[in-house]
């Protein structure tokens, strides 16, 4: 698009953070590692500290200070289908120190839709494609064996979050092959 994307650097207390603002709302939050080129592939982008990327890093210091900041604080326009948007809804339902997990969310999803039956894969499709992590919750969910699987910035920035938030780590592993859903 020919609109400016505007972006700027946070350095939270797990590493470099990448956000991004377009319209007056945040389209992205990535953390050091995770792959946004594809995202603002396309956009005009230009680094500058607006009001809004000034403001979600204030947010961002309060959560990574032990509050718990709401995620309706923020004006969020994450870029995706339907279904996807749909499915980050529901991530942010998912409260602080909680976690869920693909089969619950799939169930929930296809109540919502009115469908029969809905894929885990299908939501970890849309629940990996997530383009503003920690606000967005997406750390929150879980295999349903327990199995801590894929997370878009890596599974130690997954364990790191979900430690941050208090969650009881004793029921979760990390699967041998694979990260990915």
């Amino acid at each position: 698009g020919d609109r400016m994307t505007y972006t700027s650097h946070y350095a939270s207390p797990l590493g470099d953070i990448l956000l991004a603002e377009r319209d007056g709302a945040l389209v992205g939050l990535w953390i050091a590692g995770q792959d946004y080129v594809s995202d603002l592939r396309g956009e005009t982008v230009e680094e500058r500290g607006t009001p809004l990327l000034r403001e979600t890093k204030a947010w961002l210091s309060r959560y990574f200070a032990g509050e718990q900041p709401a995620i309706e604080e923020l004006p969020l326009a994450p870029r995706g289908s339907a279904f996807r948007q749909a499915v980050w809804k529901l991530l942010c339902r998912i409260p602080y120190g909680a976690t869920t997990t693909y089969g619950v969310l799939a169930r929930e999803i296809a109540a919502e839709t009115g469908k029969p039956r809905m894929s885990a894969q299908a939501v970890g499709g849309a629940v990996g494609h997530n383009p503003i992590s920690i606000i967005i919750p997406c750390h929150r969910v879980v295999g349903t064996s327990g199995s801590l699987t894929g997370y878009g910035g890596g599974l130690p920035m997954k364990i790191a979050l979900l430690k941050h938030e208090g969650v009881d780590m004793s029921a979760f592993f990390v699967p041998k092959h694979g990260t990915k859903l």
